[in-house]
């Protein structure tokens, strides 16, 4: 196949773009020479930029489509249209499959089961794979290799930290007097994802009494900085939300000794650095987003209070609906009840026997 310029699509979010990389990776190793284009919404470009041997980033706006919808699908089509010999997408959105048509003859996406949806996408495109959520969102971004009959190990690969970024970072700590630490991520992209505020301090309170400091780290999203605001002091706890960028948490993380908090982008980044993961999980499937063991090739695949495997520990609630996969109780992005179930005592123990068991 005389592949030189591919076009990748991924319109979903932070956490999707970055295990495209691991797509990416493989497809240079596979291809002699190619050149690669990505296509993502412009909420996720941070995590896009540092993904290396990116020839250029387009992207797609939703606030531009609510104020000059076919102006931008113009740009995007003239920038796009015939100008690749292969085009990948990873979505199934209507959208982004229509990208993948215009960009190449030879296109590769993802599809819904649902065939009423789907008839004429599988018409159209010249490949397609079925998207599976009962199936790790990794091994969904591998399926176009299968297509292409590639081999690759079932692997996250982990994003690139620059050594001025190290360097950065690793003056910062010694200024703070930190050497081994844990990193607690209390935050997310979605409220409904977050552990309710006085479990989470009781969890603080007993991170006083570990024998290693932990830091806190966050964005300067508004949900971030109404966490930072509301966190309480200790000696132990140094607060750093805000205060890093995405490529120096990549880093922060990178000089941990382990990760604490919720289902987001900060712990599929601590997974891939193969670091110990204490994971608090509400409504997300567990089959397609818990952190990804490199350890054991493995990821979890059923809902249990406690699920552990190689390098990863998870919490959830031991209630029935568990995990439903909703947005919250209401689906609307609110809260999520199942949350307020899982208790900061098992938690702690949990990170303390680690601690206790690695001596650090």
């Amino acid at each position: 196949m005389n592949i030189s310029k591919v076009l990748i699509i991924i319109q979903r979010s932070n956490g999707d773009v970055f295990f495209a990389n691991t797509l990416i990776v493989n497809l240079l190793k596979n291809f002699s020479k190619i050149e690669i284009d990505i296509l993502v919404n412009d909420d996720t470009i941070e995590v896009a930029k540092l993904i290396p041997n990116i020839n250029q980033i387009i992207t797609f706006s939703y606030k531009a489509k609510s104020k000059r919808r076919w102006a931008q699908e113009r740009e995007i089509f003239t920038k796009i249209f015939r100008k690749y010999d292969l085009s990948i997408n990873l979505t199934a959105s209507d959208r982004s499959v229509i990208y993948a048509l215009l960009a190449s003859r030879n296109s590769i996406s993802a599809i819904e089961k649902n065939s009423t949806k789907s008839w004429w996408k599988k018409m159209l495109l010249s490949n397609y794979y079925f998207f599976n959520h009962e199936k790790h969102i990794m091994l969904n971004n591998m399926a176009p290799l299968d297509i292409l009959g590639f081999n690759y190990q079932k692997k996250v690969i982990e994003l690139p930290i620059s050594e001025i970024i190290l360097k950065k970072l690793s003056k910062k700590l010694k200024n703070l007097n930190l050497d081994n630490f844990l990193i607690f991520h209390p935050s997310a992209q979605y409220y409904y994802k977050i552990y309710p505020e006085e479990l989470r301090n009781k969890l603080l309170e007993y991170f006083e009494k570990l024998d290693i400091p932990v830091v806190i780290t966050g964005g300067n999203s508004s949900i971030d900085l109404q966490i930072k605001e509301s966190l309480p002091r200790y000696s132990n706890i140094v607060n750093l939300i805000g205060d890093t960028s995405i490529e120096e948490y990549i880093a922060l993380s990178h000089l941990s000794s382990g990760y604490i908090g919720m289902d987001t982008l900060n712990m599929h980044i601590a997974a891939s650095q193969n670091k110990m993961i204490f994971a608090i999980f509400g409504p997300t499937n567990l089959k397609m987003w818990s952190p990804w063991s490199n350890l054991s090739a493995f990821c979890a695949n059923e809902d249990k209070p406690i699920n552990e495997y190689a390098n990863i520990t998870i919490f959830q609630a031991d209630l029935p609906c568990v995990a439903c996969g909703l947005a919250g109780c209401n689906d609307q992005h609110d809260e999520s009840l199942c949350l307020n179930q899982i208790t900061p005592e098992l938690i702690y123990l949990k990170v303390r026997n680690f601690v206790n068991d690695q001596q650090i």
